[in-house]
């Protein structure tokens, strides 16, 4: 096949080559060796694949890319449109490099209904994959509310002692938030005759849509409350440490890793993309509660006992600088937020199964039945160590980069902002560094900790492919910003124009 031909379909080919895995996995016998193997190889075809992406990706350009646009149904008007630009590029090739490290971390960890397992996870991959390439707001709609259906299983059957409370939580809490979303969306169909993204963003920006200046900030409202649930935003936050407490390991990578940049990237692509002058008069107050979200995460992530419920809240306040950065309308600031997704979805996935591997030892997160790790095992440690230092933004690390940027970003915007985002930097580094001071150093204060066995083949193949992109999106971040930073120029535009009507006025 050639270049040309293989670029026209690759969207598709990326999106449901894991859904046709798991349909095929229903047929398999139930002999979980050949289970486990095929999810394997359909998640790292998928990854394989999604390289054409970066590969034949046109850097210099700010539109779409790998473009299809087919009438899907005449009435209501939707269209199979998809598309990709440098802000939802690296988010499908993140997706689909976290999944088949899922796969390998929950190798031995899933022992029953193992077929039931990666069939769910496979269709959860593709329902990712389609928020971020959909460009029609039907299909957009439609991926979204699909990624609740496999992750809320995920949670409640293969989750821990309050796995059903959990994952009936998290249902709840991202099924009322789109429901709102879903009114806007209906409200400007009804007004353009399209659920196509650039067409509702063009007859917004030249003025032709009926009614739009009194609707336009309860239309910003409803998609900004579905995607600060999903982020999740201050004060929207309390159904993600249960999630994560309570999911299955792999569940918490693809949740933390992928789900929740599905809210941040709503924030950027919908939100500023549909709603400029709306985002830009609303601004203050969700820096606002960004800013609170990043200290208030890291100062309660600071008090957990549990490990994962550290890590969950460390979330919290690190996807506070994504909205930060996103709402300050900067460059810097916009290439930061898209820069801390991508680095937080690294390094908090591979924390998250780096807990779960210590779970697997000792079947508990408390932090108080370990200590003195380091002795007994020497190579988990290390994998740690390098792990926690770029979630905590050490220099040459990933974590590094987009804090610094989004910080410049907000310090444009307004220095008081910068000022206070900066002290979420030195609460992370405590929040973190006690935590691997009081699991790894010290004696070892339970016998049982002693016998623990260091890391295995496939927990090292799921971790270390973590750590190794964690150096080179540190030390080489423009390989990353280079695509991204055409797009984030496309999407500051509108605020460029919004400006200068204010000046004139």
């Amino acid at each position: 096949m050639r270049i040309e031909d293989l670029s026209s379909v690759i969207l598709t080919l990326v999106t449901f080559l894991p859904l046709a895995g798991g349909l095929l996995l229903t047929l398999f016998p139930r002999r979980d060796r050949d289970i486990r193997i095929f999810a394997l190889v359909i998640s790292l075809l998928t990854f394989v694949l999604s390289l054409h992406l970066p590969v034949h990706f046109h850097r210099g350009l700010a539109g779409f890319q790998f473009e299809i646009d087919s009438p899907w149904v005449s009435t209501p008007n939707i269209h199979y449109h998809m598309g990709i630009d440098g802000i939802s590029l690296w988010l499908v090739v993140l997706t689909t490099f976290l999944t088949p490290l899922c796969v390998l971390i929950s190798w031995k960890s899933i022992h029953e209904r193992v077929k039931e397992f990666f069939i769910l996870l496979l269709i959860l991959e593709t329902a990712l994959i389609g928020v971020f390439t959909s460009l029609d707001l039907f299909l957009f709609y439609f991926f979204w509310e699909a990624t609740l259906i496999p992750m809320a299983l995920l949670i409640g059957i293969f989750g821990h002692e309050r796995k059903v409370y959990a994952a009936i939580k998290f249902f709840m809490y991202t099924m009322i938030g789109s429901v709102f979303m879903l009114a806007a969306i209906l409200w400007l169909y009804a007004r353009t005759g399209s659920f196509d993204f650039v067409v509702i963003r063009e007859q917004i920006a030249s003025g032709s849509v009926p009614g739009f200046p009194a609707a336009g900030q309860w239309l910003f409202l409803g998609f900004f409350l579905a995607f600060a649930v999903k982020v999740p935003l201050f004060p929207f936050h309390t159904w993600l440490p249960d999630a994560h407490v309570e999911a299955p390991t792999a569940g918490s990578v693809l949740l933390a890793g992928v789900l929740l940049k599905m809210g941040t990237y709503g924030l950027l692509r919908f939100n500023l993309g549909l709603f400029p002058e709306q985002s830009r008069y609303n601004a203050p107050w969700v820096m606002t509660l960004a800013l609170i979200g990043i200290i208030y995460g890291a100062l309660v992530a600071m008090v957990q006992p549990n490990m994962k419920k550290l890590i969950a809240y460390s979330s919290v306040s690190h996807l506070g600088f994504v909205v930060l950065g996103i709402f300050s309308f900067t460059q810097a600031g916009l290439d930061g937020a898209m820069f801390v997704m991508l680095a937080h979805g690294i390094s908090t996935g591979a924390l998250f199964m780096l807990a779960g591997i210590l779970h697997e030892r000792r079947h508990t997160y408390e932090i108080s039945e370990f200590g003195g790790l380091a002795s007994p095992l020497p190579v988990y440690s290390a994998s740690f160590l390098v792990i926690v230092l770029a979630s905590a933004g050490l220099p040459l690390l990933n974590g590094f980069i987009g804090e610094f940027l989004v910080l410049t970003g907000a310090f444009q915007a307004k220095p008081i902002y910068g000022i206070l985002g900066a002290t979420g930097v030195i609460w992370s580094a405590v929040y973190l560094l006690w935590m691997y001071q009081r699991v790894f150093y010290g004696k070892v204060t339970h016998s049982v900790n002693n016998s623990l066995s260091d890391l295995s083949g496939f927990e090292k193949w799921a971790v270390w492919p973590c750590a190794a992109a964690a150096l080179v999106m540190g030390v080489a971040p423009i390989v990353w910003l280079a695509a991204i930073d055409p797009a984030v120029q496309a999407a500051l535009t509108p605020f460029v124009r919004v400006a200068s009507r204010v000046v004139g006025q």
